[in-house]
């Protein structure tokens, strides 16, 4: 299973690295306007025909992307027309802070999740799973860019308790404390935007598991309640949490850009939309790119801890 996923990596990724090439192509956007900014109204036609050669904007999609493909097998990952700068340097300048943000969320939802929905798995029908499951449906409706600014609204504008925006405060150095004070905020807004889907599938999956026949058949046996949560039905449960973890990031991370550009973190998610805007294609292809594998990867590895958590999926194989 392993070797055939890993197989459609490259396939994958050909597919929508090209398909985002000729996608640019016919895009409305003129990256020669984006590129000379105000000057494209007073330059002459003779100065943008120039610049267009330079740049290769004339040339086919599927030329250009030959040439991204060689470039990349080189090595050179290109030069981002949007930063004036290599990729390279955009993207370590900001992937590291993306990265954090991410794992700080999911280090904050999934045992939050986890938690409240086991509770409410365990109590099904009660108050404490009514509560939880319809406020949970309730931030599900939520975009994650509503959040934010509720978020920004309440604790920066009207308490005062956090920073609204940016990585530090004006002027500061990027020190371990203004990064961790800036963090709150987006951390807990991209945290509670995916925490829904996490919780109602650990709320159903366990509930469904305590009303197994090999749940009657322990209790039939004079095994303890708290043996048989912590010991059959959580280990077989979260198996389909995983897979969900796995398929939902994509939804993670359209709400990673959001989040960030709310709070103005300064991740990959600018960078994204700025590349889109000038149809800057070296960096704006080396972001979809690292989506798609980030999302693949995602999907494999929530396979394989699927077949490592439950045991019935490996005896089936």
């Amino acid at each position: 299973m392993i070797a055939r996923r890993l197989a459609l990596f490259p396939i994958v990724t050909i597919a929508v690295s090209a398909a985002l090439f000729a996608a640019a192509a016919a895009s409305p956007f003129d990256p020669l306007a984006a590129y000379l900014g105000d000057r494209y109204l007073t330059a002459s036609e003779e100065a943008k025909a120039a610049v267009t050669a330079t740049l290769g904007l004339d040339a086919p999609w599927y030329t250009a992307y030959w040439w991204w493909v060689t470039d990349l097998a080189h090595g050179d990952l290109g030069y981002s027309r949007a930063f004036q700068q290599p990729v390279l340097d955009v993207l370590a300048e900001r992937l590291p802070w993306t990265v954090l943000l991410v794992a700080t969320s999911l280090l904050v939802a999934i045992p939050v999740a986890l938690l409240l929905g086991t509770w409410a798995g365990i109590r099904p029908g009660s108050i404490i799973d009514r509560v939880i499951t319809m406020t949970t449906l309730a931030v599900q409706a939520m975009p994650p860019f509503v959040l934010a600014l509720a978020a920004i609204a309440v604790f920066a504008l009207a308490l005062g308790w956090l920073p609204p925006a940016g990585l530090t405060d004006a002027g500061a150095a990027p020190s371990l404390g203004q990064v961790a004070r800036h963090l709150v905020l987006p951390a807990s807004v991209l945290a509670i935007s995916q925490m829904p889907w996490l919780l109602l599938a650990a709320r159903e999956s366990i509930a469904a598991s305590l009303s197994s026949e090999f749940v009657a058949g322990a209790r039939a046996r004079g095994i303890s309640e708290r043996r048989i949560i912590t010991g059959h039905v959580l280990p077989v449960s979260l198996a389909p949490v995983l897979t969900i973890l796995g398929a939902r990031l994509p939804e993670l991370i359209v709400g990673a850009v959001l989040v960030e550009e709310v709070f103005s973190w300064p991740g990959v998610a600018a960078a994204l939309v700025a590349s889109a805007q000038h149809l800057d294609l070296p960096l704006l292809a080396l972001l979809t790119i690292g989506t798609t594998l980030a999302v693949l990867l995602g999907s494999l590895l929530a396979d394989i801890a699927y077949l490592v958590a439950d045991p019935r999926v490996r005896a089936d194989g």
